[in-house]
């Protein structure tokens, strides 16, 4: 982490956090790498919200190890995410579509394979609630 370069320039530093106590920092510092690991591999498998894993981690990061924070901060895929979100609860418009594809995606796959009707439906249903409450959601400013 300490041979990446330094952050591109108009890039605000990201946001500090008081000091946790000692014990508090470690267990969130650990669940802030688990929330790093499943946001990565929700990059690959369907179904699993990297973005949601993104925020955390970086919340707890910001609690427990400000240079984690400041990597997730400035990182080339995650950083955008994180500003946007630390701006105003920004998405991205790009961000919107691709979770509704992959819900979608996920919505079919569940049809076609689980032999109880309910919990596609059921499953279905919470996805719906969380797209409407992302696509409520305001969108970045385009740049200028």
């Amino acid at each position: 982490m300490n041979d990446d370069p330094p952050p591109a320039p108009g890039i605000p530093p990201p946001p500090s956090m008081p000091p946790v106590p000692r014990a508090a920092r470690w267990l969130l510092h650990g669940f802030a790498v688990l929330c790093l690991a499943l946001g990565v591999i929700g990059i690959f498998l369907p179904g699993l919200p990297t973005t949601v894993f993104i925020l955390m981690a970086a919340w707890a990061a910001a609690r427990s190890s400000p240079r984690l924070h400041e990597w997730l901060w400035y990182h080339r895929l995650f950083g955008p995410m994180l500003r946007d979100w630390s701006r105003g609860g920004w998405v991205s418009r790009r961000a919107k579509w691709h979770a509704s594809f992959v819900m979608a995606l996920c919505a079919v796959v569940l049809f076609l394979t689980v032999q109880k009707l309910w919990i596609p439906i059921v499953a279905s249903s919470n996805m719906a609630v969380v797209l409407i409450w992302l696509w409520y959601r305001p969108e970045p400013p385009p740049p200028q």
